[in-house]
């Protein structure tokens, strides 16, 4: 079942209005996309597997339908700092909310026990190795349980970008709540993990809620990698000076030195991965939620509990593993719909590793299959010439239709479309060079042979005899980089696992040294491809939070508010987003309310919140 361009009202359950319940606890004046079709679902008992991208509202379509039902609801979450903000946000809007994991005491775990027997608690997050112990099933079994929603369900599924073994035991939850309604949610899933989802958590029969993936706000780019350090800090001081930004790195050492390089550069920049010490790490990410303007350079140890609203860009400086991990992490951007955006560097070297990884990893024929599979898709969206997010999002199944179909105005190939040219020439002489040369060595050898440099190496191998020695003088080393490159995308060329960066001939290869097969390359455009991604799309207007009417804004305004929430949120020891959303400061800005009923009907102001900081926020309006 996909998402309806509408959202139909649920029912009133338990006495209560759904839509009433959105607009005194949430604030929200509506339902976004299928949310109000899930919450009727869910609140109604049924269960369901809903795909929403990152900052679609996936949260709202358990949290409602919790406190609409009997109980409370169940959120299987995998990370600490995701429960911890969600449970401040919900607090901050009045609702009896807890977490149960380890950073609790023994005697805060048992309070928070109490509670959920007691029927004191309307959502308690639970970490999934804590929920299938014996003990916590026993507890669950005492309560009276709303719901249970299966946060990030990706985990659950070997052939996801980020499986969970926690996550496999999580099929008890049918078996010893049959009755219970169960919501699996995530932001990726191709139609693989979809049907281990279905599988493992029993969702057989159950409908699905495919909403879009599609991420307009975010403007994706993807850049020849040179000197991958330099290009970035190009492009935080050009494009996003200032700006709270995530940097993913493959490999600890690396996180270490890009983020040293950052700070040296004046851009404030902190390390996180698994081999901090934990206070260190908890420091970093607690700076990078608070506080404005933090980069954080991290491996993918970090981002999936990140629930942060204002992050600006998200960086690859290697290649992901597949297209739902690369979807995951530029997902932190733009959360809260206003541009942002995803930039990767890539270069040969990226493939050439990942695909060693795979080969030397110790799993089964079929997971390798699958994994190269996925690493193909990604190769084939960093080499397209054509429109990247069509080509994303025909990864997920989804066909964009329409006057969008063939430039979403909004990445780097439709801002400025790369010139292509008729390359079978330059592929022959390359896979000559391979095939001539013994298919032993790998692209720098390759591309000294080809034109003409007189290495030791070259010498020594008597490479220097052979007819492909110089017959690519036309092309410059960064040009022959390019072509390797995208024979290796079009599958002619592939690294050898028995010889570590050797590159061998594949059997399309064949075609091409013969003149059957067509070969069209990507020319790189000189120069910074694109420019500021706050710029206005083709399409128009990016989202309505990122182009709404500013009507009489006040910088000055908007800069004592964010001052009032910054104290606040350091007060109450909770992120800054927490106590107000940037949109919500906004919308007050806008607006202008003098009166509580007036600040009442912006957008995120609930009861609890005008109840707490109703008056304050008026007080500031009015001292002018």
């Amino acid at each position: 079942m996909s998402a309806s361009s509408t959202a139909p009202l649920p029912a009133p359950a338990n006495g209560r209005d759904a839509l009433s319940v959105l607009h005194s606890v949430f604030g929200l004046p509506g339902f976004r996309g299928a949310q109000g079709e899930i919450i009727r679902h869910v609140t109604d008992g049924g269960n369901c597997l809903v795909l929403m991208p990152t900052g679609g509202g996936k949260s709202l379509c358990y949290q409602l339908p919790s406190l609409l039902r009997e109980g409370c609801g169940i959120v299987v979450s995998p990370l600490i700092a995701l429960m911890r903000d969600q449970v401040a946000g919900l607090i901050e809007a009045g609702v009896n909310a807890a977490a149960l994991n380890s950073s609790l005491t023994l005697q805060e775990a048992s309070e928070v026990e109490r509670r959920l027997i007691a029927g004191d608690l309307d959502l308690l997050y639970i970490a999934p190795e804590r929920l299938v112990t014996p003990r916590c099933l026993s507890l669950l079994a005492q309560a009276k349980v709303a719901l249970f929603a299966i946060d990030e369900a990706h985990c659950v599924s070997q052939w996801g970008h980020d499986f969970r073994p926690e996550y496999v035991g999580l099929s008890v939850i049918a078996e010893r709540f049959p009755e219970v309604p169960r919501i699996a949610l995530t932001a990726t899933a191709d139609e693989l993990t979809r049907k281990e989802i279905v599988e493992r958590l029993r969702l057989a029969d159950s409908p699905q809620f495919v909403s879009s993936f599609d991420r307009p706000n975010i403007r994706y780019e993807i850049v020849d990698k040179r000197n991958a350090v330099s290009q970035l800090k190009e492009f935080i001081r050009e494009r996003h000076a200032g700006d709270a930004g995530v940097v993913y790195c493959l490999s600890r050492n690396r996180v270490e030195e890009v983020a040293a390089a950052l700070d040296e550069a004046g851009i404030a920049a902190l390390p996180y991965h698994a081999g901090l010490d934990s206070s260190v790490r908890s420091r970093n990410q607690d700076r990078f939620l608070n506080e404005d303007g933090i980069v954080i350079v991290a491996t993918i140890a970090f981002g999936m509990g990140i629930d942060k609203p204002d992050v600006r860009f998200v960086a690859h400086l290697d290649l992901p593993k597949s297209i739902e991990a690369y979807y995951q992490e530029t997902g932190r951007a733009g959360r809260d719909g206003k541009p942002s955006a995803a930039w990767m560097a890539y270069g040969l070297s990226d493939i050439v590793q990942q695909r060693r990884m795979i080969d030397e990893s110790g799993a089964s024929d079929d997971f390798k299959r699958v994994s190269i599979g996925k690493l193909d898709a990604l190769v084939g969206l960093a080499e397209t010439p054509h429109c990247r997010r069509r080509r994303l999002l025909a990864y997920f199944g989804e066909i964009v239709t329409g006057e969008t179909c063939g430039n979403c105005g909004n990445c780097d190939n439709c801002l400025t479309p790369p010139k292509m040219r008729d390359g079978k020439v330059l592929a022959q002489k390359l896979l000559s060079c391979v095939y001539r040369t013994g298919q032993r060595f790998g692209a720098m050898h390759l591309i000294d042979v080809l034109i003409g440099r007189l290495t030791e190496k070259v010498t020594q191998f008597g490479h220097d005899k052979l007819s492909v020695f110089g017959i690519g003088r036309e092309l410059n080393e960064k040009q022959w980089r390019t072509v390797l490159r995208q024979l290796v995308a079009m599958g002619h060329l592939q690294s050898d696992s028995e010889a570590f960066g050797a590159l061998k001939l594949t059997d399309s290869a064949r075609g091409v040294l013969r003149g059957e097969t067509e070969v069209w390359l990507r020319e790189e455009a000189p120069g910074t491809r694109i420019r500021s991604s706050r710029a206005k799309s083709r399409r128009g207007d990016l989202s309505p939070a990122a182009n709404a009417p500013q009507g009489d804004v006040d910088p000055e305004l908007r800069a004592r508010l964010r001052s009032w929430r910054s104290d606040v949120a350091r007060e109450r020891g909770v992120p800054a987003y927490v106590v107000l959303h940037d949109a919500t400061i906004d919308g007050i800005v806008r607006a202008w309310p003098t009166t509580l009923d007036e600040l009442r009907n912006v957008p995120g102001i609930g009861d609890k919140k005008l109840e707490h900081y109703g008056d304050e926020l008026l007080q500031i309006i009015k001292t002018r």
